[in-house]
């Protein structure tokens, strides 16, 4: 890529790292739920009166924006505000790329790779190391809930992968902005009926402007921003040249909040995030000798 498109590259997985200890500070702010609402409302408003609604059906952009919505990020949010930190979050959650390889093969009948089966066992293994220090270490900043919590919220970032891919080539922004729409109902509805109209009023009114200023991070930087420049380039540019990049997602992430929020990077995690890493790696390649096959 020129310059100019890997710095574009590079911003993107800088905004989707950083953006676990941004949902952190968020998280002080608003209760898990009404954040997650908040989040989706101002991802599709008021961009739906100004972006086409991608050729989809509307089953499969609201079963898309409930699986992101409800299932990723409320369980997400959940999770983090007492159960994981942001740096564990944002290598944990990237078991969505195996949920996806297991979703895939259940539904369409695609067949693992035998170096797709050793990238999983990376991975698991890595979350292995995890899980066994959220049982034992009371101060590991996760615990087993912690962990399962967000594992399911990758499952159904998996699930919400899958129904992308079988949309096929369409508008990613537009679908992320219209989807978006279709969750807010059921996310408002989660908020009110769990945390309260009490605690959601009072949330709102007295937020100051940092929570109100992460609430537009993660709609306009993390969403429209992130996935609009990530799209652009992916049309510009082979996926395989442009997806290495999202490995760093993690990195920044754990390396962001041992910085801004002080969480110590223990030897235990570090082990953990080279597994996952190594996994996420494997994959990757496995998936570029795919593609030469086929070409071949």
């Amino acid at each position: 890529m020129p310059l100019s498109h890997l710095l574009l590259a590079l911003s993107v997985v800088v905004v989707w790292g950083t953006n676990f200890v941004v949902i952190k500070w968020g998280l002080g702010d608003f209760p898990p739920f009404l954040f997650a609402a908040l989040r989706f409302i101002f991802s599709a408003l008021p961009w739906v009166f100004f972006v086409r609604r991608p050729a989809v059906s509307w089953k499969r952009l609201a079963a898309a924006g409930i699986f992101t919505g409800v299932g990723q990020f409320d369980l997400l949010f959940w999770a983090m505000q007492h159960d994981i930190s942001p740096g564990l979050a944002s290598l944990v959650v990237q078991a969505q790329v195996f949920f996806t390889i297991v979703l895939a093969i259940i539904l369409n009948g695609e067949r693992m790779k035998v170096l797709q089966i050793g990238a999983m066992m990376l991975a698991v293994l890595g979350m292995g190391v995890v899980g066994w220090h959220g049982m034992r270490d009371p101060s590991s900043t996760i615990t087993l809930l912690g962990l399962l919590t967000v594992l399911m919220g990758a499952f159904f970032w998996g699930c919400a992968n899958t129904l992308v891919r079988g949309a096929g080539k369409v508008d990613m922004l537009g679908f992320t902005i219209w989807s978006s729409l279709y969750a807010v109902p059921p996310l408002i509805l989660v908020s009110l009926c769990i945390e309260g109209p009490a605690r959601v009023s009072q949330a709102l009114i007295h937020a100051n402007w940092h929570g109100w200023v992460t609430v537009l991070w993660q709609s306009l930087g993390n969403t429209l921003f992130g996935f609009g420049v990530w799209n652009w380039l992916l049309a510009r540019h082979p996926a395989a040249t442009v997806t290495p990049s999202a490995l760093l997602v993690p990195v920044i992430g754990m390396l962001s909040s041992a910085w801004l929020l002080s969480e110590n990077l223990a030897d235990w995690k570090l082990i953990a995030a080279f597994l996952v890493i190594a996994g996420l790696t494997l994959n990757l390649y496995a998936g570029r000798l795919q593609l030469k096959a086929k070409a071949a």
